[in-house]
């Protein structure tokens, strides 16, 4: 008999955007959304399988000009596979067509244009009863060395204040924002930057934090910022009762206002591709160099300090990119995704 899994939620989700991300010119194709839907779709564990995606929402993927009628063919593809759609991320950034959110006011009316697009296309596939949770994805655009000239604490007032005009476009559309944090964003590059960009946003109820384990992480080393590393310098990852109180550190700090999380595995090191600046390189769940223990660290994000499960979000979403293709096509990688996410939701879930 196949093993009991008795908690029903977080809802489990694949990410489709590994496809696109890192793909294209200079690398490997793109990998088309419908070959994305059907590995997520036709991965199996113990009886258990994916119960959505969340996507990118650029072409190839998903046009941030959808049509009405594009959005309809997308829910019905989606549904077909007996999946549903979760967190959507908007393409805020230049090279998609956004801009930066310190920049000027040009670029941060492109960034704002590229929301308040991600966030019609969000409240349309709610509609069309296909996402029945999830928020929209953003991030400041800008990168650290770019935020580090001049005032810093200016730039990240200007980076607020475009935040809070996306939250009033995202109020406008009944949707929330997360930022995700990631040590490649300026303002957002370390975890006390990540935490007084939130504040100074105030916008709690829209506006909130993705976690993603593979990228946060990296806010425990310090790197883009060394004055706020928590992890002491030449860290022996031997040493797993230093890595948990830094864990616990950086937590404390941001769980409060995660509203999004991102199951994921990383080795510790850094990675850069073209004009995305250097951040956490995602490894496959069994890669032996992988420095979290995915379903125990995960526990610091799910549950409070009182070991508490938050029930914050009603999804997971596993987040890998720059795999091969070769890797990513094979079923038994996707197999073994669902079992790492599987064991997250035995560990820290619940009964919806």
């Amino acid at each position: 008999m196949p093993p009991t899994h008795a908690n029903s939620h977080p809802k489990l989700h694949n990410a489709a955007w590994p496809g696109v991300v890192g793909k294209g010119e200079g690398s490997e194709p793109p990998i088309d959304l419908d070959t994305m839907l059907d590995l997520t779709a036709a991965a199996e564990v113990d009886g258990v399988r994916f119960d959505g995606v969340d996507l990118f929402l650029f072409a190839p993927h998903v046009d941030i000009d959808s049509s009405d009628d594009d959005l309809k063919r997308l829910a019905d593809k989606v549904r077909s596979r007996k999946l549903v759609i979760g967190s959507v991320v908007a393409p805020v950034w230049p090279p998609t067509g956004g801009g930066s959110a310190m920049g000027d006011e040009t670029e941060r009316a492109n960034f704002l244009t590229q929301v308040r697009k991600g966030c019609r296309i969000a409240k349309k596939l709610r509609e069309l009863g296909v996402r029945p949770y999830g928020v929209v994805r953003i991030d400041s655009a800008v990168d650290p060395a770019t935020w580090s000239q001049g005032d810093k604490d200016a730039n990240s007032r200007r980076i607020a204040d475009t935040f809070r005009q996306a939250c009033t476009i995202a109020d406008e559309h009944g949707e929330q924002l997360a930022a995700e944090g990631e040590i490649c964003w300026g303002g957002m590059h370390s975890w006390k930057r990540m935490v007084q960009l939130l504040e100074m946003v105030d916008r709690p109820q829209t506006l909130g934090f993705q976690a993603d384990m593979a990228h946060t992480l990296l806010y425990l080393l310090g790197y883009n910022a060394p004055e706020d590393r928590i992890l002491p310098e030449n860290f022996d990852w031997k040493d797993t009762a230093t890595l948990e109180a830094g864990l616990k550190k950086l937590t404390a700090a941001l769980r409060p206002w995660t509203i999004d999380f991102h199951v994921a595995q990383n080795d510790g090191t850094v990675k850069g591709s073209g004009s995305h600046d250097k951040t956490g390189r995602h490894c496959l769940p069994g890669d032996a160099s992988g420095r979290l223990n995915i379903a125990r660290d995960a526990g610091h994000w799910l549950r409070d300090e009182k070991g508490v499960p938050t029930k914050r979000f009603q999804h997971i979403c596993w987040d890998g990119c720059m795999f091969p293709n070769a890797v990513m096509v094979q079923r038994e990688t996707w197999n073994d995704i669902l079992r790492a996410m599987i064991a997250v939701r035995d560990a820290h879930g619940w009964n919806g």
